[in-house]
């Protein structure tokens, strides 16, 4: 009877990360069928390297360049914010934060992820935009600085979280032999933990990327909808993830080319992410050996 338990339950694993496997390829699957359509009727170095994008206006153009543009500055703005505040309050709950202190403010952290992003996107909109323009006057309604500041926010607590996971995993010997030798708490934190612990912390950061890349909500609401190529925070601009969003709300016609362009932009973002994750696993395996 146990032994068919287990075979059960063994089956039932296997069906779900078969399922898991195979939606994965679905996904894949249609992206990639989709955009051998759009690109049998648009060059791909067009695509590629054409600096206007435009495909709904009437002057057309499928230049990806300026929502790439737009993608990377947002997420650039929301790692300068994320990654100082979340590796501090990583470091200062695993090397200086009493353990009771610790257990209580590290789920109050989390429940930042827990907000929706549609509320982070109207706070940057109806708050922190207003509140810039008292210092930034030039600045827009719409703009990319508020948008990934308020991003770098919402992904806080994925750097500090994974980063103090990393930190806390370390060791207590490493820790007491630094003190043994003389070194005060500050040295033992940044020139002994933070280096053991940089494969999760380097990972952590990685994933906020690929987590900001891909968001949708803050991006469609604050930013704008104006794909240009700059590189002034000041600015409104469009992203991948916003420019889905516009064409998925239904004002363009199923199966034109101007809806297959979805697909298109889709595969570029998976491509984004699927190179993040596998820098990230390069990253912790490469960490791995060299501590081992």
């Amino acid at each position: 009877m146990g032994k068919l338990k287990e075979k059960i339950i063994e089956s039932l694993l296997a069906v779900s990360g078969l399922l898991t496997i195979l939606t994965t390829i679905g996904i894949i699957w249609v992206l990639f069928s989709e955009s051998i359509s759009f690109f049998s009727h648009v060059p791909l170095s067009d695509f590629l390297f054409d600096t206007q994008w435009t495909p709904l206006f009437v002057n057309k153009q499928y230049g990806i360049l300026p929502l790439v543009c737009g993608t990377f500055l947002i997420s650039i703005i929301a790692i300068l914010v994320a990654m100082p505040i979340g590796l501090t309050i990583a470091v200062y709950l695993s090397e200086y934060a009493p353990q009771k202190f610790r257990r209580v403010i590290k789920p109050l952290l989390e429940v930042l992820a827990a907000v929706p992003t549609v509320v982070y996107g109207f706070f940057a909109l109806t708050v922190l935009t207003p509140f810039l323009q008292k210092f930034i006057p030039d600045l827009g309604s719409f703009n990319a600085l508020s948008a990934g500041i308020v991003m770098g926010i919402m992904i806080i607590p994925l750097v500090s979280s994974l980063s103090e996971d990393a930190l806390y995993a370390i060791p207590k010997s490493l820790r007491e032999a630094s003190y043994g030798m003389g070194a005060t708490r500050f040295q033992t934190a940044f020139k002994v933990a933070v280096p053991a612990a940089s494969s999760g912390i380097v990972v952590s950061v990685i994933l906020a990327i690929a987590r900001a890349i891909g968001e949708t909500m803050i991006v469609t609401i604050a930013a704008g909808q104006r794909p240009v190529i700059t590189i002034d925070p000041r600015d409104a601009v469009e992203t991948i993830t916003a420019y889905i969003v516009q064409v998925s709300l239904g004002d363009v016609q199923h199966g034109s080319l101007e809806y297959q362009t979805i697909f298109a932009v889709g595969i570029t973002l998976f491509i984004f992410t699927f190179i993040l994750n596998n820098i990230s696993f390069w990253a912790k395996k490469k960490y791995h050996q060299k501590y081992e």
